[in-house]
């Protein structure tokens, strides 16, 4: 039987949106919004008027691309979405789940992971964003399809989450703004490895993002040019790297030296990016000084694997999120095959993992509907 959670309401108007003084340019843009960090639990305390919308579509199946957090300087703060894999949510109004609640019917691609909504990254997105839109008389019932791996580095917490928050939406006419769903989906981020939204803002915003503050909750949405070419190699041993164990790898202080290099290392980056200099942006991802070798020791043939990106061409390399995957970056598929080949012989040699390689462009649309139905 299909595990359930009963939602309480809470009002949009808990979200207060307004305007960003900084000034918008064609390349970025900004949303600020304030919210309390309240887990989906203690949002069953607030009371509100609500709206309690009716559904407009019977199911909706979505999908969320994989994303690769930090890049390299930009630990918790910077992050992109990636084309290809990804994870999909199909959900539906039942009548077999009472009005009100959320029950996760299957799960393909992760059968360890568990179906009880408050304990799986989509059902807490997905019940965080039933209660801004104030849902209460209809149940949902939710698949999810996992096409990312566990603990990869790739965002696969934050794929699900994402996807989650999008089908919900779109199920009841798509009245929330991205920014309000990233907020849903930093419910779920928070329950797996902290408030973090450098891998579920691009999910579903897609493209490049900077999460400039969390109080009050700003993002921004930097834009590469769409006529500037830029290829991810991502490579993914078979080794699993849990985020609170990389976590645990930091270093409790910095000093001002590292701190300065890699502040100017970060800003570097996002003037690449808005710039659409895939150089630069290869150079400064390789820079990081600070997370990236604390966490590298960590990952078997790490060291070799980077050198042997940056050896066949690649214009950088660095630990994608908390790893194990690593990312090279470059602007030539067929260059970005060759790197790949060098990287996967570099992980089975030097740190004695198999592991596969994928050449990606940059996901610029994020998280999407891919079909619905009213049947």
């Amino acid at each position: 039987m299909a595990a359930s959670i009963k939602i309480s309401p809470i009002s949009r108007s808990s979200f207060d949106h307004h305007h960003s003084p900084i000034p918008t340019h064609p390349r970025f843009s900004t949303v600020r919004c304030s919210a309390s960090h309240l887990s989906p639990q203690a949002l069953t305390t607030l009371s509100a008027e609500t709206l309690d919308p009716a559904p407009v579509l019977r199911s909706v199946k979505t999908f969320a691309p994989a994303t690769v957090a930090n890049l390299g300087p930009g630990f918790d703060f910077l992050g992109c979405a990636v084309d290809g894999p990804g994870d999909s949510i199909t959900l539906s109004v039942d009548p077999d789940v009472a009005p009100g609640t959320l029950s996760i019917s299957s799960i393909s691609g992760a059968p360890k992971l568990s179906r009880n909504p408050l304990w799986n990254c989509a059902g807490i997105a997905a019940i965080a964003t039933m209660r801004m839109l104030g849902v209460r008389s209809v149940g949902l019932s939710l698949s999810l399809e996992k096409g990312l791996p566990l603990g990869s580095g790739l965002g696969s917490s934050a794929a699900s989450a994402a996807a989650a928050a999008v089908a919900v939406n779109a199920l009841f006419g798509s009245t929330l703004t991205p920014n309000d769903l990233v907020l849903a989906g930093l419910e779920s981020e928070k329950k797996v490895s902290g408030y973090h939204a450098d891998n579920v803002g691009p999910a579903i915003l897609g493209g490049f993002v900077l999460i400039r503050s969390y109080d009050p909750f700003e993002i921004l949405q930097l834009d590469f040019p769409a006529d500037r070419d830029l290829v991810f190699v991502l490579v993914s041993p078979e080794f699993e790297a849990p985020t609170k164990k990389m976590r645990e790898a930091l270093p409790a202080e910095v000093g001002m030296k590292d701190h300065i290099r890699n502040s100017s290392q970060a800003a570097a980056l996002v003037a690449a990016v808005l710039q659409g200099n895939a150089r630069v942006l290869g150079s400064a991802l390789s820079s990081d000084g600070i997370v990236e070798p604390r966490r590298a020791p960590l990952i078997p043939g790490m060291a070799a694997v980077k050198m042997a990106a940056m050896e066949a061409g690649a214009f950088g390399c660095t630990i994608s999120g908390a790893g194990p995957t690593v990312v090279a970056v470059i602007d030539e598929e067929e260059k970005g095959r060759e790197i790949g080949d060098q990287m996967v012989e570099a992980f089975l040699v030097a740190g004695g993992l198999k592991a596969k390689a994928t050449v990606a462009k940059l996901d610029r649309v994020g998280a999407r509907v891919i079909s619905s139905s009213n049947e």
